[in-house]
């Protein structure tokens, strides 16, 4: 997925890195916040400084490294300043020597001046040997960080540094992007809302090696899920086809054919009915009231119009069939219409061809499938799928928005924008 360079804008990150061998992944990490048009400064330790030398980060952060022999109370650079300029600040790699004197709010070395100093909320990926990180004393350490103002990103299992297989590799960079990206960009109104996407085309089974389906890639579908989960909601992503490189802590379902796609959808509506506790409580008579927030679901995806209607175990022989073969089908259930949308807001998404008649039919749409909003799509041909860029309009029943063509990421915070009005 092709991550907007504005979407980090005007966002100042503080990036921390010690002293493991991970810490070449911080390099990729910076240039990932750096694409995304955020302002990264760089704070080492000194056992940091042994793997990969200041001069490195200063050539990609375009900002000076500030570490134990540069400090100065002169200007702003120094581990007060520095936490006081920054919106996040991001440790990775953590070594277990720096969790545990994280842990124990120990500042003797300018990495964790800042952390102690930093009063937002920090990330941190931790790096180390199967042994060191599973240890009852690094595992308390890690779950004192976890109650007091850090997001703990899980580590990986896969050969380590010291050549043994086992956990304790950093998170992907990406996946610390995309966590670090979240909590820049949160809104209250989405944060922990429920929210369903559907996306890709059905693939409906006519024997073992066959099935009919459609051009769609689920592209639109995966960046609207990244979108909304980078806002901050509880996404669940039910499709059958997904884009490269999605959160990796994202909820996804993969499904096959418009059944499954409804069997999973249904459950998903049930439990996003049940709402997740917002924070938001309001006290009456001693007894507290959560206040739910209502759920979304984005129907974008493209589901068979019609299915075989007899289905093949097995692989149908050519041989048998005969020189024509005449495959019956028959029409298939209408999800959006079977399913109960009493207490959530439901956007479908129309794919149209024909320019003429395509605004008539989404509001038809709109209206016989008794929809909150429809996101029209007019398509020139079938080269118009899998693209990375898209134009929606955006249809209520008060108004049409034109939501001019960008890349799909973009375009779906305008979406989602759009589609927060629908339930103020």
């Amino acid at each position: 997925m092709n991550i907007p360079t504005t979407l980090l804008k005007d966002k100042k990150i503080l990036l921390a890195v010690t002293g493991s061998i991970a810490i070449y992944k911080s390099l990729e990490l910076l240039r990932e916040f750096v694409k995304a048009g955020a302002e990264v400064k760089v704070v080492m330790t000194p056992a940091a400084k042994k793997f990969i030398a200041p001069l490195t980060f200063e050539t990609l952060s375009s900002n000076e490294v500030l570490d134990d022999t540069n400090e100065s109370w002169a200007n702003e650079h120094n581990h007060i300043k520095i936490t006081e300029w920054a919106d996040l600040m991001v440790i990775a790699p953590a070594s277990a020597n720096t969790i545990a004197k994280l842990a124990n709010a120990i500042a003797d070395n300018i990495m964790l001046q800042c952390a102690l100093a930093f009063s937002g909320m920090k990330i941190l990926a931790p790096s180390a040997n199967t042994n060191m990180l599973e240890n009852p004393i690094t595992q308390a350490n890690l779950k004192m960080l976890g109650i007091s103002n850090y997001t703990i990103l899980e580590t990986q299992t896969k050969e380590l540094a010291c050549k043994t297989v086992g956990n304790g590799a950093m998170a992907e960079p990406l996946d610390i992007f995309y966590q670090s990206a979240r909590e820049l960009l949160k809104e209250e109104y989405w944060a922990d809302r429920r929210v369903i996407v559907t996306g890709g085309g059905t693939i409906e089974k006519i024997d073992e090696v066959r099935y009919l389906s459609n051009f769609s890639s689920g592209k639109m579908a995966s960046a609207l899920a990244t979108a909304l989960y980078l806002k901050g909601a509880d996404v669940n992503l039910i499709a059958t086809r997904f884009d490269a490189d999605l959160p990796q802590n994202m909820h996804k379902i993969d499904v096959q054919d418009s059944a499954e796609m409804l069997e999973y959808l249904t459950d998903s509506i049930r439990i996003a009915k049940k709402g997740k506790l917002s924070k938001a409580t309001l006290v009456r008579d001693e007894h507290i009231h959560i206040i739910q927030k209502r759920p979304f679901l984005f129907m974008a995806a493209a589901v068979s119009d019609y299915v075989p209607a007899f289905p093949q175990d097995g692989k149908l022989k050519k041989e048998s069939l005969g020189e024509t073969w005449e495959l019956p089908l028959k029409k298939n259930i209408d999800i959006l219409n079977s399913i109960d949308k009493e207490g959530i807001t439901v956007v479908g998404f129309k794919a149209e061809m024909d320019k003429e008649k395509a605004q008539d039919n989404a509001i038809k749409m709109l209206e016989s499938k008794n929809l909150d909003a429809v996101c029209l799509n007019i398509l020139k041909d079938s080269s118009s799928f899998g693209t990375d860029s898209n134009e929606i309009e955006f249809i209520t029943k008060e108004k049409k928005i034109l939501l001019m063509q960008s890349d799909k990421l973009t375009l779906s915070f305008r979406i989602i924008s759009h589609a927060k009005k629908l339930s103020e």
